[in-house]
């Protein structure tokens, strides 16, 4: 995927204001209106200044977005990396323009599909962000700290973030995707009203050994040949401590063995399973090359029998 330089759009610097952003807009966007302009471009070219104001003038796009250019490398393809945007609070405010670009929907797909709530008789806007935890804490409850990142405009008409950090109860059996609300958390009310809320949508930080679909867990077990051909029992980690797992001989290599109910806690709780591998060791030394040519000739074993392929 392409990499759009909405300052470049615009023919301005990064550290432009919102009100130098807002007079580029409307001088480029006089000059390309489909209705005005004579030039054969005019058409895409207002409308990538749409796309391009659509972030720019929204500070909580817009500070998504420069995160996301500091990372990027000019000439590579881009592609935003999974949970980029996890720790950016934004008022839930969607998209006002249509038919945007796979770049755009890419980094604002997720705030875009928020629709921005009423706050009738004075109620403080909601407000939103993604939270990243460990799997760990999923299967066991915990109270952590997190840091929020609220973008906000200045008095000199630059975006800036404003740090905040709350202790939240992660509660035991949360899954991926869910939300936590922490009420009265989000925009202060006008006047008497009430503040609103903050909705904390929860993913799983990646882990070194497990996988997560919903609530099945799942770990790659690797087996030495022997260990799968004549069975086994294994000391099996898992999110919530160890627990013995036993091999059945024969067992091949793609298996699933699955331990009900020991994925992530909830009401059904999830399975955990264990996908087997069987990892073959290097020959090397004479004593281990023997070992092998003895295996050879022990079985009558052809596992190329069905592609019509024998040993020469």
């Amino acid at each position: 995927m392409k990499f759009k330089d909405y300052y470049a759009t615009f023919g301005l610097p990064r550290e432009a204001t919102q009100d130098e952003i807002k007079r580029a807009y409307r001088k480029l966007a006089r000059k390309y209106h489909p209705d005005v302009s004579k030039a054969a471009d005019a058409e895409s070219r207002f409308k990538e200044l749409g796309e391009a104001y659509a972030v720019l003038k929204d500070p909580e796009k817009r500070a998504a977005y420069d995160q996301m250019g500091s990372q990027w490398q000019g000439g590579q393809e881009f592609q935003p990396p999974p949970g980029w945007d996890d720790g950016f609070e934004y008022s839930g405010a969607g998209s006002d323009s249509a038919d945007q670009s796979d770049f755009f929907e890419a980094l604002f797909g997720r705030q875009s599909r928020n629709a921005r709530r009423a706050g009738g008789h004075g109620r403080g806007e909601d407000h939103h962000a993604g939270v990243m935890i460990d799997l760990e804490d999923a299967y066991r409850g915990a109270l952590r700290g997190i840091s929020l990142q609220l973008p906000t405009v200045d008095a000199e008409g630059h975006v800036v973030l404003r740090q905040r950090r709350l202790d939240v109860t992660i509660p035991k059996g949360i899954r991926a995707g869910q939300h936590l609300r922490l009420a009265g958390q989000g925009e202060p009310g006008l006047g008497e009203g009430p503040a609103g809320d903050l909705y904390l949508e929860i993913g799983f930080n990646p882990h070194s050994r497990y996988r997560v679909n919903g609530r099945d867990v799942f770990l790659d077990l690797a087996l030495a040949p022997w260990e799968a051909a004549l069975g086994c029992s294994l000391s099996l980690p898992t999110p919530d401590g160890s627990l013995q797992l036993a091999i059945p001989a024969g067992s091949t290599a793609g298996r699933r063995l699955r331990l009900k109910g020991k994925g992530i806690p909830g009401n059904p709780a999830g399975d955990l399973y264990a996908v087997l591998g069987i990892v073959q060791p290097a020959a090397v030394s004479e004593g281990e090359k023997e070992a092998y040519r003895a295996l050879a000739r022990a079985f009558d074993f052809n596992p190329r029998i069905q592609q019509g392929v024998n040993p020469s």
